[in-house]
């Protein structure tokens, strides 16, 4: 998955939600080493209130491979920008590994309410700017660091241990709304969006440094694909009713433009496929097909000016491989 220049891809931590704990540890850290001998840049490590913590499951990744980079989720809710710039030196200072930050506006409408967080959509995003810009002029600045804004007021606060420059964190954020799209353009972050099919975006390539979150299944052949999708992923009229739950109760851009796009017909000529995300299977969509034909698209999102791919929980380090072949064809086709 490094044939691409300029292009990163990461895999997915597995949600400790529906794990046991004395497994977890042992799949986290499998995943994890599948992820970086499979050539990914890193992993993202997902927060919500039903988690375990994000930062300890990142240490646990650290220690368990040598250059895979946690990609973490903070939500500011969560964790004063002090606490997070702290933490980002301290892995830096302790293990010499760099990690990524996935700046979360905070999705989940239940869980924000019951941490009485009653802040707007917008203003999360708002909010959000605050945020990311006092961690990053303290992982920044050699001096110490004064701002105040509408959320946060910090004065003279410094940071230490300081971060060497190749260690400092890279920046994503949710692209899927105007206003997550205006505060990645406002913070020079990688916007990341769940994306529609890749035929739509032709010709769209913006300013912004673009990423999106997709599943791949792929394998020699259509039929074979389209098996193991299916076998991974059959209908679930639980999974059905949970994901309309969701949607009734969440704020999310991305959650409804997912939902409004109806069933996308699949096959042969369209790889794009969203059985998994409206069963609750999966948080995004997929590409299933040949090598060739999820290459395709993965070259179309490329040549549109995505450079960040955030991948699925991978199953097994034979479905890592699997993408890599079809990653590898997509280089293959826009290099010829």
């Amino acid at each position: 998955m490094s044939t691409f220049s300029n292009v990163r891809v990461f895999s997915t931590c597995p949600p400790s939600v529906t794990a046991t704990a004395d497994a977890y540890l042992h799949q986290v850290q499998d995943i994890a080493s599948w992820s970086e001998d499979a050539g990914c840049e890193g992993i993202l490590v997902t927060t919500d209130n039903a988690q375990v913590d994000p930062w300890l499951v990142s240490q646990a990744i650290i220690t368990a491979t040598r250059t895979l980079c946690p990609l973490v989720a903070v939500q500011p809710a969560y964790l004063h920008p002090y606490s997070v710039a702290k933490t980002v030196a301290s892995l830096a200072f302790l293990h010499g590994r760099r990690v990524y930050l996935n700046m979360v506006a905070g999705g989940f409408a239940l869980d924000l309410a019951a941490l009485n967080d009653r802040t707007p959509h917008d203003q999360r995003y708002e909010r959000l700017i605050e945020y990311t810009t006092i961690i990053r002029q303290l992982l920044e600045s050699e001096g110490p660091v004064t701002f105040s804004g509408r959320y946060y007021q910090v004065q003279n606060l410094k940071l230490t241990p300081p971060v060497p420059r190749e260690l400092l964190p890279g920046i994503l954020m949710s692209g899927s709304s105007e206003a997550g799209r205006a505060a990645a353009l406002q913070l020079g972050a990688t916007a990341v969006e769940y994306p529609k099919p890749a035929v739509e975006y032709a010709g769209a390539a913006g300013a912004t440094s673009r990423g999106i979150r997709i599943g791949v299944i792929a394998r020699s052949s259509e039929a074979e694909a389209w098996s193991v999708a299916h076998q991974r992923f059959p209908p679930d009229r639980r999974g059905q009713l949970t994901h309309e739950l969701a949607m009734k109760v969440s704020d999310s851009v991305w959650h409804r433009q997912l939902s409004d796009l109806g069933d996308t017909p699949t096959g042969e000529h369209n790889p794009y496929w969203l059985v998994p995300f409206k069963n609750y299977k999966a948080l995004c969509p997929y590409l299933v097909g040949s090598y060739s034909k999820v290459a395709h698209s993965l070259a179309a999102y490329v040549s549109c000016g995505f450079r960040t791919f955030v991948l699925d929980v991978p199953s097994d380090p034979d479905e890592l491989r699997h993408i890599a072949a079809a990653f590898g064809a997509a280089a293959d086709s826009l290099a010829a």
